[in-house]
C-alpha cells in the first residue's frame, strides 16, 4: 500500500504520516533531534504536569525546552483540573510548541491514582470539561491522546472520541490497549478502526509498530490517518525513515550497519550530556546503549559494560572497542 504524505492537524502540516508518540524518559530534546532528522512527521515531548509547570518546578523547564531543528513539536500536558491546565496551556502557548496535547493514556499508578492519565477514560464529563477549556484557552490546535478504555469492562474510546470532536479537539490518538493492560498482550487495532468511524477529525493508530509494514497494516485495516510509533522507536530513530519510505514508495530502506548505529550513539550521547551535563547525561545514555545495540553481536556483555561508564570518553573507547567492524 503506497500511502504518500502529508498529514493536516488543525493547520500544522506534518511532512509524515508517522508522529513519535510520548514516552516518559526517552522522548527528550536529544532523541526527538535524532527520530526528526531521520523522516518523522512531528515530534512529542515527554509529558510534563500541570501543576509542575504551575509551581515552576526545575525539572519541567528541562522537559519543556525544544529546539527549532525539530519542529512539529507536540507539548503533551497531563493533570486533572480543567482551570488549570486551560491557564498553563495558555502560559505555554507562546513557546515553540506547535501542538497542544493533552494526556489520557499513562497508565502509571502515580499518575492514575491522582486521577490523571488513564484514569480520566474512567471520567467522561471532566474529561470534556478539560479538553473544551484547554480549546477555548489557545489558538494553537489542541490534541488528545486516549487507550481503548481503561480496563475490558469498560471499553469507551468511541465515546472519549465523539467527546474531544465536540470539544474542538483537532486530532486524537487512539493506542488500542486498555489500561489495564498497561503495554502487555496485543494491541487491539480494531477500536482504532471504529473511532476513526466514528469521527471526522484525524485520527492516529498507536500500539504495535515496530516495523513499517506494521504501519502500513495498521492504516490499511483502520483507515487511519497517520501512526504513531512508541516502544518500536527506542534505540531505533530509523523506524521513521522506514516507515515514511514504505507508505511513500513501497520499499524500505536498509538497516542501519554496525558503524552507523555506533555513530548514532555517539551523536545521542554528545547531545544528551550538552543538555543534562555529563554525570546525569550518561547515566541515561545506558538503557539508550541497551536498546540501540538489541541484536548486535555480543551485546549483553555490551550492556553489562556499560551500566559502569561515567563519563564520555568512556563511552566513546567502550562503544570502539565493542562496534568495531
Amino acid at each position: 500500500m503506497k500511502k504518500a504524505g502529508k498529514l493536516d492537524i488543525g493547520g500544522v502540516c506534518l511532512d509524515a504520516l508517522v508522529i513519535l508518540a510520548p514516552m516518559a524518559g526517552v522522548t527528550d530534546l536529544p532523541f526527538r533531534v535524532l527520530c526528526r532528522e531521520q523522516g518523522c512527521g512531528m515530534v512529542c515531548t515527554e509529558m510534563v504536569s500541570a501543576k509542575a509547570v504551575h509551581y515552576n518546578n526545575k525539572n519541567s523547564r528541562l522537559l519543556l525546552a525544544v529546539r527549532e531543528e525539530e519542529r512539529p513539536v507536540s507539548l503533551q500536558l497531563f493533570g486533572s483540573e480543567p482551570e488549570l491546565l486551560a491557564e498553563i496551556a495558555a502560559r505555554l502557548e507562546p513557546g515553540p510548541y506547535d501542538v497542544i496535547d493533552f494526556n489520557m493514556g499513562c497508565p502509571v499508578p502515580k499518575v492514575v491514582n491522582n486521577r490523571e492519565g488513564s484514569a480520566l477514560m474512567k471520567e467522561p464529563k471532566l474529561a470534556g470539561q478539560i479538553l473544551r477549556a484547554m480549546v477555548k484557552a489557545v489558538q494553537k490546535p489542541v490534541t488528545v491522546k486516549i487507550r481503548k478504555g481503561f480496563d475490558e469492562s469498560s471499553v469507551n474510546a468511541v465515546e472519549i472520541a465523539k467527546i474531544a470532536e465536540d470539544a474542538g479537539v483537532a486530532a486524537i490518538a487512539v493506542h488500542g490497549r486498555t489500561r489495564e493492560q498497561y503495554y502487555s498482550g496485543k494491541a487491539d487495532w480494531d477500536i482504532i478502526r471504529r473511532v476513526k468511524e466514528a469521527v471526522s477529525i484525524p485520527v492516529i493508530g498507536n500500539g504495535d509498530i515496530f516495523r513499517a509494514e506494521d504501519a502500513a497494516a495498521m492504516m490499511e485495516q483502520t483507515g487511519c490517518d497517520g501512526v504513531m510509533a512508541a516502544r518500536g522507536a527506542r534505540g531505533n530513530p530509523w523506524l521513521f525513515r522506514e516507515i515514511r519510505s514504505f507508505l511513500e514508495t513501497g520499499e524500505i530502506p536498509p538497516r542501519p550497519s554496525v558503524p552507523e548505529i555506533r555513530e548514532m550513539i555517539l551523536r545521542h550521547a554528545r547531545m544528551q550530556t550538552e543538555l543534562k551535563g555529563e554525570g546525569m547525561g550518561i547515566r541515561e545514555m545506558r538503557k539508550h546503549v541497551a536498546w540501540y545495540t538489541a541484536g548486535c553481536p555480543h551485546s549483553a556483555s555490551l550492556r553489562e559494560a556499560v551500566n559502569h561508564v561515567e563519563t564520555l570518553a568512556e563511552l566513546e573507547s567502550l562503544l570502539a572497542e565493542r562496534l568495531a567492524v
